[in-house]
């Protein structure tokens, strides 16, 4: 007797804003599998009636994914095929799925990805950059001394991250007081009607964004940090200001340093080798 033949797990990218970014293979597949599994059943649902997608959802998130992993492979092993989306971009990128295509595999389930939309991808395909590196963190730690600490380490990479509206403004602070020549590109409300993209430093998008209202998740990269030049245009102003109003030298190295944590050796030297500055 044959044994019984085990569906596909097709790990479906869905828009991240625009409900338009969806591939034709995309569409086909969430109509033809006999269950999607989705990060919530309410916005899959809206991507469901724009293309007529009559599949039943089946919610599975972070919550519920030791729970409901077993009976999503079950059927699988019983012979049907399933989608597993998230609810924009891709699952298992800062998205739930790493469970439930770990013990397929392991069963030896076919997992087949169907790509599509990425928030990462739109971002990086839109600012300028001067290598191809990147890398890619997900989201920020919570901590802000944890924060800091990945930026130090970080100080030489791309570093790409997403992060939340309300959780912006207090990560261009973290970072404007420990690296505030670090150039950052945000990309807010991506493939949507009002999408915003803005590549600037932290102190300059922190006046931006504290009067314009933050909305919904958010990409990001961190551009690597030239340590050779510790001092950018904006913190080049600043002296500039500073010497106007007549500070020395010695409260200048005070003042950068108690400010935004600069290292008082640093302007020294820069003050010396930059008799503009003087």
């Amino acid at each position: 007797m044959a044994e019984n033949k085990q569906g596909t797990l097709f790990v479906v990218s869905t828009p991240i804003g625009n409900l338009s970014d969806i591939t034709f293979r995309a569409v086909e597949i969430l109509k033809n599998v006999a269950i999607i599994a989705c990060e919530d059943t309410r916005n899959t649902k809206i991507l469901c009636e724009k293309y007529e997608i009559k599949t039943p959802l089946a919610s599975y998130h972070k919550f519920s994914e030791s729970e409901k992993s077993g009976w999503f492979i079950n059927r699988l092993k019983a012979g049907e095929d399933m989608a597993l989306v998230s609810d924009a971009g891709t699952p298992l990128i800062s998205d739930p799925g790493v469970k439930l295509v770990q013990e397929a595999r392991l069963a030896g389930i076919n997992v087949v990805p169907i790509v599509g939309a990425s928030a990462i991808m739109a971002l990086l395909a839109s600012i300028p950059r001067q290598s191809e590196d990147f890398k890619f963190i997900g989201f920020l730690p919570r901590v802000k001394s944890q924060i800091e600490n990945l930026l130090k380490a970080n100080a030489g990479e791309n570093l790409v991250f997403y992060e939340s509206a309300s959780r912006l403004i207090s990560t261009l602070k973290t970072i404007a007081e420990t690296q505030a020549c670090r150039k950052i590109a945000i990309g807010r409300e991506l493939t949507k009607k009002f999408e915003e993209i803005r590549v600037d430093y932290p102190l300059k998008l922190l006046e931006y964004y504290n009067s314009h209202v933050l909305k919904g998740e958010i990409a990001c990269m961190a551009y690597a940090l030239d340590e050779k030049n510790v001092f950018c245009d904006d913190m080049k102003d600043k002296i500039l200001r500073l010497k106007g109003l007549k500070l020395s030298n010695r409260d200048i190295v005070s003042v950068l340093n108690s400010l935004y944590a600069y290292s008082k050796n640093d302007i020294k030297d820069f003050l010396i080798k930059n008799p503009d500055f003087n």
